[in-house]
Order: C-alpha cells, then structure tokens, then sequence
C-alpha cells in the first residue's frame, strides 16, 4: 500500500502519540508500504512553528530525514487538482495533501472528518 500521511499523524508518528490507533501505526511501520510525506505538511508544521503555535525540537529536520519516508513535492498537477476539489473542507493544506493523493494514488492516512467527505482512499487513524 502507498500511503501520504496527514500532517498530525506524521507529527503523532513521530512523537509516538497514543493518538495514533494500532492499524495506521501499524501500516506506516510496515516496511512493505510506501510512505509519503509531503513538502505542504513540512510547510504546515514550519509556518505553526514560526508563529509559535507548534513547540518542536531544534534537530526537527534531523529527525525527519531518519524516517524511511519517501518525500512528496507539490507540483502543477497537484494544484490544478485542488482547484477541481469540491469546497468541503477550507484547510488549503489539507486540500493540497487530498489532491496529491488522488493524483499520486496513494492513500491518506488521516484523523480528520472533513477528508471522508471526498472520493479519496483514506485509513482512518
């Protein structure tokens, strides 16, 4: 299985967070699945860093590049693919992250509500 990883779940992947129920934990460890993260989920957790929103670590960007995920840039297809997305959900991150999973084929994993309201694979987390 090819997964992207919303941005509060990488955040509860890497803190080993109780929030995180066993089947994703489990899928994202499983070294037979790929797993994405995406550059709008970096931007996310640094732009909530910066404003003082988020308390993380100095060595952050260490500790991200130990984890065996694959990074997930964000391309015109991407963006042209939110713009078709329907307005169910205001988040523009979250809308990016929905439309690299559709265009990528891979499935999010999420804790979030509002993204089962789209025509995307989702594990619930």
């Amino acid at each position: 299985m090819n997964l992207l990883l919303d941005t509060h779940i990488l955040l509860w992947w890497l803190a080993d967070s109780p929030e995180l129920d066993q089947a994703p934990k489990e899928a994202i460890g499983d070294r037979e699945n790929v797993v994405f993260i995406s550059a709008a989920s970096l931007w996310e957790i640094m732009i909530k860093k910066a404003l003082g929103k988020l308390d993380l670590p100095d060595e952050f960007e260490a500790v991200v590049s130990q984890e065996p995920f694959l990074h997930l840039e964000v391309s015109a297809a991407h963006a042209f693919m939110v713009g078709r997305l329907p307005p169910h959900h205001r988040d523009p991150f979250d809308r990016m992250l929905i439309a690299q999973a559709l265009v990528e084929g891979l499935t999010l994993v999420t804790a979030d509500p509002f993204i089962r309201k789209y025509e995307v694979p989702v594990l619930h987390a």
